[in-house]
């Protein structure tokens, strides 16, 4: 027995219509994309804040895992966090020895 073939037509108004999904669909599909966004940003923001103030002085090591756990978030938000101190030059970071408050 020989299989079927299927013939697949496509006009211009399902394409146009697949070309762009509204914003708004893909914030009710993908929540926990923008919730990463945000912890990250209180995570930016709470870090900041504390090396502003002085609780985290200069030369603190800023370590991801310890900031994760006491955050209750995940290290690639931590580390989306550093990458926006490090763009403030608020910490540096040093290959294979750590992140430090400056």
């Amino acid at each position: 027995m020989k299989p079927i073939k299927t013939l697949k037509v496509e006009t211009e108004e399902m394409r146009q219509s697949t070309d762009r999904i509204p914003g708004e669909v893909l914030k009710q599909i993908f929540p926990r994309e923008l919730k990463k966004c945000l912890v990250s940003e209180q995570v930016y923001s709470h870090l900041k804040c504390m090396i502003l103030s002085g609780k985290l002085k200069k030369g603190h090591e800023l370590l991801q895992d310890e900031i994760a756990k006491a955050f209750n978030v995940s290290i690639l938000a931590v580390a989306i966090a550093f990458s926006r101190l490090r763009k403030d030059r608020l910490v540096i970071t040093k290959r294979r020895v750590g992140t430090f408050v400056v």
